[in-house]
């Protein structure tokens, strides 16, 4: 079974089929109409979306599959207690795919080894965003005709930014890549990052200034400083105007590089940006669709027929059970009651150091 919890479980070869693919369904888009006929979606979103719920809503649709599922965990049965795994168990009775959106790092991980069919992460605490990452790739490769031999900036929220860590992640395989990393101290990348490209020997500087990265990247990556990951407002509110770009940082950038943004923003790119040819977050948005449309079909298309009841998790390849207790709050581990897995020295729900 299949599944898409972390960038890295499609190798570079499947990231670039899938791409094929979902250019092939934006070119040709009556010939994938009824492709997942019969076929059904649960999303499962534990956690607010606009964006990234409607798009899979639409992807599966367009496809012409149907869609069931809730959009707060507060309509499920997890407001009695309920378990990611035993709600899992139970939603594979009524579809064949899920996407699953959560609060906490590492349940969709934990949802994996439950199953029975194929899980999406759409996103887990401040830890990964495949899905979005997926969009973004395609969107660099559409913008730019190239994925290899790009020097991409990171602006703004990079500590719990899981858009910035599942892009790093996924432009680190390919050819020529080099970050700029733009942030405050309080959100710079998370340590285990910075060690991870540090070890892979990627290429990377962190600055201060925005302006001080404008003319060297092709591609600018902005991010909203997200109140909802701080324990305070008061900390919130001394990072939270650190960098707005604007008509006049714009004029120091490249004529063809391009401005991509997850949505939603606050005031981090003024609305003056929005005329400038080289904002693409908008058709950025677009191609979040069409990635998921390739993305759901293909997945389908690997699972196997036979779905037998688990009763024990299938833990996929390279995870370890240990006795190390992961120390961050906000790991799927901290609450409920999930085998402790790491991957070498990291937790294997959230990357923590243990």
């Amino acid at each position: 079974m299949r599944h898409l919890i972390d960038p890295t479980d499609l190798t570079v070869r499947e990231i670039d089929e899938i791409i094929a693919l979902a250019e092939d369904i934006i070119a040709h888009r009556a010939k994938y109409s009824e492709v997942l006929k019969g076929k059904k979606l649960a999303t499962l979103f534990y956690e607010p979306s606009t964006r990234t719920r409607l798009s899979f809503t639409s992807a599966m649709l367009e496809l012409g599959g149907s869609v069931i599922g809730f959009s707060d965990a507060a309509s499920s049965s997890v407001s009695k207690g309920e378990t990611v795994a035993d709600t899992v168990r139970v939603i594979r009775c009524f579809a064949d795919i899920i996407a699953m959106r959560h609060f906490k790092e590492g349940a969709p991980l934990v949802a994996s080894q439950y199953a029975g069919i194929p899980v999406i992460n759409a996103g887990d605490g401040s830890h990964s965003h495949p899905t979005q990452t997926m969009t973004d790739l395609l969107t660099i490769h559409r913008e730019k005709g190239t994925l290899e031999h790009l020097t991409v900036g990171f602006c703004g929220d990079l500590k719990y930014g899981r858009t910035v860590h599942s892009l790093i992640k996924a432009m680190s395989r390919y050819a020529g890549f080099r970050a700029v990393l733009i942030s405050p101290d309080e959100l710079r990348l998370p340590p285990y990052m910075l060690e991870e490209m540090r070890e892979s020997g990627l290429e990377y500087r962190e600055v201060k200034s925005l302006e001080e990265a404008m003319g060297e990247v092709d591609v600018l990556y902005m991010t909203r400083v997200q109140k909802e990951r701080f324990a305070s407002e008061e900390e919130y509110n001394r990072v939270k105007d650190c960098y707005v770009l604007d008509t006049e940082k714009m004029a120091l950038a490249k004529p063809d590089m391009i401005v991509l943004h997850p949505l939603p923003r606050v005031n981090e790119i003024t609305r003056a940006v929005d005329n400038d040819p080289r904002a693409a977050y908008f058709r950025q948005v677009e191609n979040g669709k069409f990635v998921r449309m390739a993305l759901i079909y293909s997945l389908l298309k690997w699972a196997p027929e036979n779905r037998p009841f688990d009763q024990t998790p299938v833990l996929a390849e390279g995870l370890e059970v240990n006795k190390h207790t992961c120390p961050n709050p906000h790991c799927i581990s901290s609450t409920e009651d999930v085998e402790q897995l790491s991957i070498g020295n990291r937790c294997a729900y959230c990357e923590t150091l243990l």
